[in-house]
């Protein structure tokens, strides 16, 4: 296929999509340049479903003391753990200098 047979094809393409006269409702997104975004909106968040929403986090009170409580370190160690992995790991530092120091290992 030559470039301007594809250049016509992508063009009527997005002309017979989701062109100006589209009726329906539209994501609210907006491009880089500023446009809008072209793509059909999804009920609820009003966006496409590349976009999908915002989340505006927990609202309730119980909600947001939940999400403090669960505050982890990248989303997977809490700092619990964290200290409990620092100690099991001095504790085998210890224990490998006390096998090399009485020749047991090399």
């Amino acid at each position: 296929m030559n470039q301007n047979n594809f250049a016509a094809l992508t063009k009527a393409g997005h002309a017979t999509r989701f062109g100006p006269n589209w009726p329906g409702k539209r994501c609210l997104a907006k491009t880089r340049r500023g446009t809008p975004f072209q793509n059909p909106a999804i009920k609820g968040p009003g966006r496409c479903k590349l976009h999908g929403g915002k989340s505006t986090g927990p609202r309730t009170p119980e909600g947001k003391a939940r999400s403090i409580a669960a505050r982890t370190k990248h989303g997977r160690r809490s700092k619990a753990h964290v200290e409990k992995i620092k100690f099991i790991n001095a504790e085998l530092r210890q224990i490998i200098f006390e096998l090399k120091r009485d020749g047991l290992i090399p």
